[in-house]
């Protein structure tokens, strides 16, 4: 817990607290990319502890939430599938496709399994020789290797039973498609600590020279941000674009090459549509033409449909990229709720409106 505690101490906190205050001279809008982060920001109140100049701008760095809905249409059929276990992390199974969840299809004897690691999916396949095993494959950067290594070993083993239905998407090319938005307001990112540590740094530099926007990769606890977030605004203050690594225990600028080489071997980079943001060039993975046989979109001849939109009023697609807070949407808290969501981001983990409604007060206020 000592390596632990040292990134919590509040002492430590409250110092960078205090120099942003005393740095901070214009008012600052920085996005943190992970809802890890944002999770983190709310959860400790940082948010609130920042001077009113820097606003904390909420991004779509939570995978599940940008899942599209007819990816989820696709696992909730599969799960139907007589010969199919569906497997997936914990999160994807609230998420709302276009008429229900996979735990509605569970509960409606389907056989859908939470799963913690591929690996597991993959045991199970060889366990069950006589079903179909597929791995709702969802994440950023950091889960891809993982995924990518089940896939080898799948086909090494010749487990054909095996297969992914791949929603994996890249994060540098959605932050350079919210930057070329004509309404974005960012001056600064924080970006994603655990995805810097597989892929690295090197993909920001352009971002960053060619949007002049500082770029500071960013751990998730409390000294972790509050540090980035003072890095960012010296740089601001300054007047400077630079990429700098708050996450330096972590994270060196050439990422993890043997896990890189791992994704590169079974993935290939293709166009993405990410939910409530539209398509983003070459910022998702899929299978290589090699790994087919494991590619359940191949494999069960899934059809490729018009990306459906999120329910009526919900604003998750301006939550996502920034533009709004989850309080600005009039369906948060009362239509939408963790219980019944309407929007992915109020149901994963890592959404920014699951996020504001646990740890705002906003439950709290609504007991009352």
């Amino acid at each position: 817990m000592k390596y632990l505690e040292e990134y919590r101490d509040r002492a430590l906190v409250e110092k960078y607290l205090d120099k942003i205050h005393h740095t901070v001279t214009k008012p600052w809008n920085i996005m943190e990319i992970c809802g890890g982060q944002t999770h983190s920001l709310v959860k400790n109140g940082i948010v609130e502890m920042l001077p009113h100049k820097v606003k904390m701008i909420h991004g779509p760095g939570c995978p599940v939430c940008v899942t599209p809905v007819h990816l989820i249409d696709h696992a909730i059929a599969l799960s139907h599938e007589d010969q199919v276990i569906l497997c997936s992390f914990g999160d994807m199974l609230r998420v709302p496709g276009s008429s229900g969840s996979l735990l509605e299809a569970k509960a409606q004897g389907a056989d859908v399994r939470i799963m913690y690691s591929p690996l597991d999916a993959l045991q199970l396949a060889r366990k069950h020789p006589e079903k179909e095993v597929v791995f709702f494959a969802v994440g950023f950067e950091t889960t891809a290797p993982a995924i990518a290594l089940s896939v080898i070993r799948a086909a090494h083993a010749h487990i054909e039973n095996y297969s992914l239905l791949t929603s994996h998407v890249l994060v540098p090319p959605a932050v350079k498609a919210i930057l070329e938005e004509d309404d974005h307001v960012i001056n600064a990112l924080l970006a994603a600590g655990h995805v810097c540590t597989i892929m690295g740094l090197e993909e920001y530099y352009p971002l960053s020279g060619t949007y002049q926007i500082p770029i500071v990769a960013t751990g998730f606890e409390p000294v972790d941000l509050v540090q980035g977030i003072l890095m960012a605004v010296v740089q601001l203050e300054k007047g400077i674009a630079q990429v700098e690594n708050q996450y330096a225990r972590m994270v060196q600028r050439e990422g993890n090459r043997i896990a890189q080489d791992v994704i590169n071997s079974v993935f290939q980079v293709t166009d993405q549509h990410w939910r409530g943001i539209g398509k983003i060039p070459s910022s998702g993975l899929m299978l290589r033409d090699t790994f087919a046989q494991h590619d359940a979109q191949r494999k069960f001849a899934l059809q490729s449909h018009p990306p459906l939109k999120d329910t009526g009023d919900c604003i998750a697609g301006l939550v996502l990229k920034g533009v709004k807070k989850p309080m600005d949407c009039p369906m948060f808290g009362h239509t939408c709720t963790p219980e019944n969501p309407l929007g992915a981001p109020m149901v994963s983990s890592e959404g920014a409106c699951a996020a504001y409604y646990h740890f705002s007060g906003f439950s709290e206020s609504l007991a009352e």
